[in-house]
């Protein structure tokens, strides 16, 4: 019969070592993916406004937004252009909303760049007024 010591109170379990490890390899994994995605922002595409604006389209049908955003197509669409982006509406858009009848490609313009701008995280100074009338 061999003599066996007993377990030195700073022995180390396999399991715990492991699960330390992985834990280690995982919150180092975590934070290299949240820096990356900080330094390497991108503007907005095309077609990720448009997926978005159609999301927008179906809460405002859905009622989501209310009823006054259901009342006419130009309140639907002014609804639809503050669901996609609230803070580029408020700068645009806030005191002057589009009116019946009323095609402002202008103001298109200077949202699209304000979303453009804010997906990129930059300061939304000088958007509004940044497209000529002429």
């Amino acid at each position: 019969m061999s003599f066996r010591p007993p377990p030195h109170p700073y022995h180390r379990n396999p399991r715990r070592v492991r699960f330390a490890c992985y834990l280690l390899v995982l919150t180092f994994a975590l934070l290299v993916v949240s820096t990356a995605a900080k330094s390497s922002r991108r503007p907005i595409s095309d077609n990720e406004i448009r997926q978005k604006k159609e999301a927008c389209y179906t809460d405002v049908e859905n009622g989501l937004w209310g009823w006054v955003c259901r009342s006419s197509p130009t309140e639907k669409e002014n609804c639809v252009l503050r669901c996609l982006s609230p803070e580029c509406y408020d700068l645009i858009y806030g005191g002057d909303p589009l009116e019946e009848g009323e095609l402002d490609y202008v103001r298109g313009q200077e949202y699209k760049y304000c979303m453009h701008k804010s997906s990129l995280g930059e300061s939304l100074d000088g958007v509004k007024g940044s497209f000529s009338y002429s």
